[in-house]
């Protein structure tokens, strides 16, 4: 990406429009779906003496009904950045103005799409640590005015509400921590196996189906015959070749999918600050404050992380690019390469040898939750497609992962902070800071109270979805022998999380 133009005082306080083409962005991305009419106005005209000429003007009628419905929905949104916060006004009918304070704004982050680096717009997403997703979302303004506005919206967050011009982003590249090149990048992507190839074609399959008139039933005896020639030339052979093309496909699927998000992946470091960016098609820049990060964890694949490799992720204030809410700063790394981070990061190393196991009773819901649903899953599979029961044969793995949970979800008290670990194929590393500790609750499912155990929760700001540090399944006096013990923890850092039963 470009380096920002010089920020001016004077720029950042009258209201703005989004970057004229913007217009032509969002009629190109709506043009899609009056393409996707066009066979089913074929398919609905057969017959009825309707010219060529004539659906043509239609389609040109609907797609200047789709560039003028942009341009409103352009000119009605306006974005100013004032002291102390930034405001948004947008819509036709409904008109909204939103005004973000400073003090909310977290992350800054800027993507491009295919179609915007082509032609040089960029997404500004402001984060604030909580609230709607699209709260702070101008998602198409010039690069250099996407580089000067988080420029802007930095310094009025830490100048107590002043706007000020600060240095060019230029000179605040710093030094390159971690890079992803293409070897290690092509090598990470054997390791995420994906069959996203499967719903490719079937979806592809529908389409045809919808656009050109194909009878469904049809569709149906086409499969029949199929599966009955295969059946009559099922040998050894014939399904190992089909087992070993469905894994070159994941294989390969996975490395697609893996070159697409990470490729030119760097991470730097400036000012306390860390910046990364990646991705082929869809370029993402991200920002990420020291003072942010509220934990940090590191998971282990069930292969790669047994040859020694490793991601890093930091949970923000703001949240982050992904549906878990965070920040991977170091998706494909040695355990050696992660340590530097994790100290500039600000979080303490994790110490394995104080941990302690939760109660045997986890296996319990290992058993329920994982090896019997996918009996009943693999049953049911049988029931339609009978050569599916073999896999039951592999019934044997999810039973001895289920037994051995208990041993592998471990967590402790260190000096400086919550530790926590999970997962018997793959494994999660948590390390939460006391002082970043926002609440803490106990809970006890039917289950749960009919073993006599309970789940304690830990939540940081900015944190979202299941997928966090809990400790799961332990007895209900030591879950809170250790919320107590935790809350005085907490205490000594100045903060006052909440508890909740």
């Amino acid at each position: 990406m470009s380096p920002p133009d010089p920020v001016s005082p004077a720029d950042v306080l009258p209201p703005r429009r989004l970057d004229p083409r913007t217009i032509v962005v969002r009629a190109l991305r709506g043009s899609p779906s009056l393409i996707l009419g066009v066979p089913a106005i074929l398919a609905w005209s057969r017959g009825e003496g309707t010219s060529v000429g004539f659906l043509a003007a239609g389609a040109a009628l609907l797609l200047l009904v789709l560039v003028v419905s942009s341009w409103l929905r352009w000119r009605a949104f306006t974005y100013q950045v004032l002291p102390g916060q930034l405001v948004i006004a947008h819509g036709l009918i409904r008109r909204t103005r939103r005004s973000i304070p400073a003090e909310r704004i977290q992350d800054v982050s800027i993507t491009q799409g295919p179609l915007s680096r082509l032609i040089g717009l960029a997404e500004v997403r402001v984060e604030t640590g909580g609230g709607e997703a699209d709260e702070g979302r101008l998602n198409s303004v010039s690069l250099s005015e996407a580089h000067r506005l988080r420029e802007v919206l930095r310094s009025i967050r830490t100048t107590g509400g002043v706007i000020e011009a600060g240095a060019p982003e230029a000179a605040e590249v710093g030094d390159t921590l971690f890079r992803m090149g293409l070897p290690r990048l092509l090598f990470s992507g054997l390791f995420n196996f994906s069959l996203v190839w499967i719903a490719a074609i079937f979806g592809a399959l529908q389409y045809l189906d919808q656009a050109l008139g194909y009878d469904r039933d049809m569709w149906l005896d086409l499969f029949g015959v199929a599966e009955r020639e295969l059946q009559s030339r099922l040998n050894p052979t014939v399904v190992l070749g089909v087992a070993g093309l469905a894994i070159a496909l994941g294989l390969l699927a996975g490395v697609v999918r893996t070159v697409l998000r990470d490729y030119g992946f760097t991470l730097t470091h400036a000012d306390g600050r860390f910046r990364y960016r990646r991705g082929l098609l869809t370029r993402t820049e991200v920002v990420v404050a020291k003072r942010q990060i509220q934990l940090g964890l590191v998971e282990r694949g069930t292969v790669s992380g047994r040859l020694g490799w490793r991601a890093f992720k930091v949970q923000t204030l703001g949240g982050g690019d992904q549906a878990s809410g965070r920040q991977e700063l170091a998706p494909f790394a040695r355990a050696a390469e992660l340590d530097p981070l994790i100290a500039l990061a600000g979080l303490p190393p994790f110490e394995p040898a104080g941990l302690r196991p939760v109660a045997r009773g986890h296996a319990f819901s290992g058993l329920a939750g994982t090896a019997l649903m996918s009996a009943v899953i693999l049953v049911a599979a049988a029931i339609f497609f009978p050569p599916a029961a073999l896999l039951l044969l592999a019934m044997p793995l999810p039973l001895a992962v289920a037994l051995l949970r208990p041993e592998r979800h471990r967590y402790a008290l260190a000096e400086t902070s919550v530790q926590v670990r999970r997962g018997v194929l793959t494994r999660r590393d948590w390390t939460v800071p006391y002082a970043n500790v926002q609440t803490i609750t106990v809970r006890r499912g039917p289950l749960q109270r009919w073993l006599g155990l309970a789940t304690v929760r830990i939540d940081t700001a900015g944190g979202r979805g299941m997928n966090g540090p809990h400790i799961h399944d332990v007895a209900p006096a030591q879950a809170a022998a250790f919320v107590g013990d935790l809350i005085a923890r907490v205490a000594m850092t100045g903060s006052r999380p909440s508890t909740g039963a």
